[in-house]
């Protein structure tokens, strides 16, 4: 996320209106695909519309077991004007599920709304203790992937309440810097990348003191994330309802900032939508997002900076350097036409 958008936005609230609910049917025969993953979905819905984009993919994606949905806070100082509340982001989750037909299809829970004060106390909600609840159940196989879109309060704080909770899950992270020797930073980005600098207490737990496993989609990844405006206007908004609300989300923020003279051209950064490819779009046989590319690398510390310091010592994590997002945003095209002929 661009945090020069972030300051500029202020003020304004970008809450598209509500619309109809569509029918809730499956996409697919129920026989053909049938959940081999459970994932719980960790995110600030109420700022950055890409959440929302995120979201409705990953329902449409019977592949992965929504487990639960939490709301979480945004970055003091909000993204438009929006409230930074987890309750606001419970709010813009409940909207998408209404419109879609699914209002009591998922469990919704309430994460966090402030970041941590110090590194050893769990900051307690209904979405932390979610995903304890979920990560210590003995009765499946289905592998447990916690994905965030934004901070890391909930999945610190839950490992803080039940550090075994790691041996049980993996979490897939969008956010932080680049990695020097990978990738180099945008121009004029921030040294702590938006995301990290939610919580960045929580991003130390999660990195140098949880032995969490860990995919990490920095923001040299994410950012190749990049919709049209064309594709939003004949792949997505000519889909139905949802189309026609998630693309609002998006046309509000292009008019916002052209208010402010300041243009954000005809692409806008879906980032989140790498949580659906590498989780419900993982390959056949031998299950791995095996069309989106990654290095090995020790987990870095994170220091006080939110800049990376290199630990020889650590444990190996994940850090995604290329990802598909032909088959990324063509499954997410063609899902919402599959559900805009059932609506």
């Amino acid at each position: 996320m661009n945090n020069l958008l972030i300051h500029l936005f202020w003020g304004v609230n970008l809450l598209a209106g509500l619309s109809l609910p569509a029918q809730s049917k499956s996409l697919f025969p129920e026989d053909q695909i049938k959940p081999r993953i459970r994932v719980i979905i960790d995110n600030d819905f109420g700022g950055d519309p890409d959440g929302l984009f995120q979201l409705v993919h990953q329902i449409l994606s019977p592949s992965a077991e929504i487990k639960g949905i939490i709301g979480s806070f945004i970055k003091p100082g909000g993204f438009g004007g929006a409230s930074e509340t987890a309750a606001s982001a419970c709010k813009s989750v409940n909207e998408v599920l209404k419109i879609m037909g699914y209002s009591d299809k998922f469990s919704v829970y309430e994460g966090a709304n402030s970041g941590f004060s110090d590194l050893k106390t769990p900051i307690i909600s209904d979405g932390v203790k979610a995903i304890v609840k979920e990560a210590m159940r003995e009765d499946t196989s289905l592998p447990l992937y916690i994905v965030c879109g934004a901070g890391l309060t909930d999945i610190a704080s839950a490992y803080l309440m039940e550090p075994k909770i790691a041996g049980h899950l993996t979490l897939i992270w969008i956010g932080g810097s680049e990695y020097s020797d990978l990738a180099s930073p945008p121009p004029g980005a921030s040294s702590v990348e938006y995301n990290l600098g939610i919580d960045l207490k929580a991003g130390q737990i999660i990195f140098n003191n949880s032995d969490i496993a860990i995919w990490q989609v920095p923001r040299n990844a994410y950012r190749q994330a990049l919709l049209s405006y064309s594709e939003l206007l004949l792949k997505v908004k000519t889909q139905g309802k949802i189309g026609e609300y998630l693309s609002q989300k998006i046309e509000n923020v292009m008019k916002m900032t052209q208010k402010f003279n300041y243009l954000i051209g005809e692409t806008y950064i879906l980032g989140d939508s790498p949580l659906v490819l590498l989780t419900a779009l993982q390959s056949s046989f031998e299950a791995d997002p095996s069309s989106s590319k990654y290095v090995l690398k020790h987990a870095p510390k994170i220091n006080d900076s939110g800049l990376y310091e290199e630990i020889p010592s650590s444990r190996n994590i994940r850090v995604y350097t290329n990802l598909d997002i032909r088959l990324m945003f063509e499954d997410f095209f063609s899902k919402l036409t599959l559900f805009n002929k059932h609506d």
